[in-house]
């Protein structure tokens, strides 16, 4: 990646918003939706700066004084000067989407968050508070955090109980806790991948990927593949298999011949 992805609370800090008209604007409102304090004055004590300017040599100029303050710096339509940009939001609050493309194309992320808007349920943001309001009570029913994890990548996946794409509540949620506990799922799964573009996985093997608590992957197993897997399983070479019983989801990944 060239750019790492983050969600960064402005409530109450101040930005730098040098510019006027319709780009100004609109970062405006985004920026003020957040609750970011914006000030024109460049000598801020700020937290970001934002360049909207129309000229390109005033615009150059002015990100140059702020980078030389050790200001992050957005230009607006300028991704070359760019520190950060400012990605397309799928806005379910407390669950956010934000769809980057490195300033390649705004018009990309806008086209890929309009389609994504049609598939993601409404209340979706309603579904992540029942949930965070249910956390001791799911610590309860699954005091293990394995099996807690499992059991909720269960209740989400699709076709589960908590199926993020359907319309989902806090009723469900208790639905949900209400059933016996779920028996923890110890396996070992063999995936021989035909391909080593990540995009054309599976819908089942990257739910594999996602679930997995340890991996054992053949030397000639592309890395981009391997980055579709959770960021907390083990990984070992495919050679170091040695038969032992697995607690969990064990994943023997090959390319095939």
């Amino acid at each position: 990646m060239d750019q790492l992805p983050i969600f960064v609370t402005l409530k109450g800090c101040k930005v730098i918003l040098l510019g006027s008209g319709e780009m100004a604007d609109a970062k405006r409102r985004l920026y003020e939706r957040v609750g970011a304090v914006l000030t024109d004055d460049e000598q801020a004590d700020a937290a970001l700066a934002v360049v909207a300017l129309e000229d390109d040599d005033e615009a150059a100029a002015a990100v140059k004084r702020l980078k030389d303050r050790g200001l992050l710096v957005n230009a607006v339509d300028r991704s070359a000067l760019c520190d950060y940009t400012t990605p397309a939001i799928i806005d379910r609050e407390p669950v956010l989407i934000a769809i980057g493309t490195g300033g390649a194309s705004a018009g990309l992320a806008k086209a890929v968050r309009q389609r994504l808007e049609q598939i993601l349920p409404a209340n979706l943001g309603k579904l992540a508070q029942a949930l965070f309001a249910a956390r001791e009570r799911i610590k309860r029913v699954w005091p293990e955090g394995a099996d807690r994890r499992k059991a909720i990548d269960a209740a989400l996946d699709p076709g589960g109980p908590l199926d993020v794409l359907t319309d989902r509540t806090g009723a469900d949620v208790e639905t949900w806790l209400a059933m016996p506990d779920a028996e923890g799922l110890s396996a070992v799964v063999e995936l021989e991948l035909t391909s080593t573009d990540p995009d054309e996985l599976t819908i089942r093997q990257a739910r594999l990927l996602g679930q997995a608590d340890q991996i054992f992957a053949a030397d000639d197993v592309p890395a981009a593949l391997l980055d579709r897997a959770r960021a907390d399983a083990e990984r070992f070479s495919l050679s170091l298999w040695d038969e032992q019983p697995v607690t969990g989801l064990t994943l023997r990944i090959r390319m095939k011949t």
